[in-house]
């Protein structure tokens, strides 16, 4: 692996290295700020490149603000690590949406109540900040990570665009957290495209849920979701005559964005206009599944229960009790890429395997995981699809990560249905 960085390059003009960091991190979802973090905490110079002006991706920007279960669904918590930390976190200035089983921790008796928590989008994105500032990472936000420096399966760095211009910065590691791998397709590496339903969703006050909240003495209720495409993760009932977007092209991003405001206008204009506002709506696209690195492993639904050597993290499935995953650092990397890795919605995985990675706490996970992984790659001189895995998982379970399941949590029977579909119908069609 290179160490060093060319110092100049011609991309359609000449443009100077402005500065070399060990890793950058491209994309400030969840999955990037826990990369970045992780990263820095380990002494690598550190820059997150975000192209908005408020770091978290789809769980602020997006105001898809929900840590969704972090439990087996039998009191039982499966997800620790900075997902933990950063969920309490955020009970502690915004709203507070946390079961009362689940309020000091992990419930002393049995309970099905799931460990979740609906959070402030705006309060929380303030929060990553902190995150960022507290452990020196530097950040640009409003620039472009536009593309990779490559060369040949090697990445210098990475060209940016912002109110600077055309720039140039160089690293020693990249980690694609874009949630749309638009770092890794355009510097050739192996990619896979989704589909994406028609969902989408604003969020709005009324007279009346101001009135709950004032009686409820929580401002929480006074928000209220107003849908456009109501589909649901799985497609149920998405109409013949409606596109499935992947999200890769400008005209499909528009598209989707045309059809959802015009219906949700629609949907206004039958109300009273006093009673209602929309008080914000995304500022990005609610697309979950657009494209994914085409690893050296893609996690299935048929790996329930399995136990990997590599794995970075076990994991819950957050619409069904039980399931039990563990993701491996495999879903993570390529090996012909040595100095390239990525995390959070754009990790691999197949059908709901894919569902079930992408949501908030595991791309938390999966990022922590890479930026651990890409400072450990540095130190020790390996490919980071090669570093000491024991040495990466100790470091890990260093910072309360659960990298195996307790097997004393799989049931007994260990038939897996997803949404009334078996592995084996599941892998074979599209879910």
């Amino acid at each position: 692996m290179k160490d060093d960085c060319v110092n100049e390059i011609t991309y359609s003009k000449k443009i100077i290295l402005k500065k070399t960091y060990d890793v950058i991190v491209c994309g400030g979802g969840v999955a990037g700020v826990a990369a970045a973090v992780s990263a820095a905490k380990n002494g690598c110079s550190t820059l997150l490149l975000e192209k908005s002006n408020i770091l978290g991706g789809l769980g602020t920007l997006g105001l898809i603000n929900l840590f969704v279960p972090m439990c087996n669904g039998r009191g039982k918590q499966i997800i620790f690590g900075l997902a933990e930390k950063w969920l309490r976190k955020s009970a502690e200035l915004g709203f507070d949406t946390i079961p009362e089983e689940w309020k000091n921790g992990e419930p002393t008796e049995y309970t099905e109540k799931r460990y979740i928590q609906r959070y402030s989008p705006a309060i929380f994105a303030y929060q990553l900040t902190e995150e960022i500032v507290s452990h020196g990472v530097d950040i640009l936000y409003d620039c472009l990570a536009c593309d990779p420096v490559m060369e040949g399966n090697i990445c210098n760095g990475v060209i940016t665009e912002s109110k600077g211009g055309t720039e140039y910065y160089g690293c020693r590691m990249l980690i694609d957290t874009t949630g749309d791998c638009d770092i890794l397709r355009r510097g050739g590496i192996p990619t896979v495209s989704g589909e994406n339903f028609f969902t989408f969703s604003t969020k709005m006050i009324t007279l009346d849920s101001c009135r709950e909240a004032y009686e409820k003495n929580d401002i929480f209720f006074a928000y209220k979701a107003m849908p456009g495409g109501g589909i649901n993760l799985f497609g149920d009932n998405q109409p013949d005559d409606m596109p499935k977007w992947s999200g890769l092209s400008a005209e499909e991003v528009t598209d989707y964005i045309v059809r959802n405001h015009l219906l949700i206008l629609d949907k206004l204009k039958g109300t009273d206009r006093r009673s209602r506002e929309i008080v914000t709506t995304p500022g990005m696209p609610q697309f979950r599944t657009t494209a994914h690195i085409k690893g050296d492993y893609s996690l299935k639904v048929s790996d329930a229960y399995l136990h990997f050597d590599d794995s970075i993290c076990a994991i819950n499935d957050f619409e069904h009790r039980d399931h039990l995953f563990e993701i491996p650092l495999r879903c993570l990397t390529r090996t012909d890429f040595p100095n390239i890795i990525t995390a959070g919605r754009s990790a691999d995985g197949t059908g709901y395997g894919w569902d079930l990675i992408r949501v908030i706490p595991p791309a938390i996970l999966t990022g922590q995981a890479a930026g651990e992984a890409a400072a450990l790659a540095l130190k020790t001189k390996v490919p980071v699809a090669r570093v000491n895995i024991r040495s990466l998982q100790a470091k890990l379970e260093k910072e309360n990560v659960m990298i195996h399941f307790p097997d004393a949590y799989v049931p007994e029977d260990k038939t897996v249905i997803i949404h009334g579909k078996n592995a084996a119908e599941i892998e074979g069609g599209h879910l």
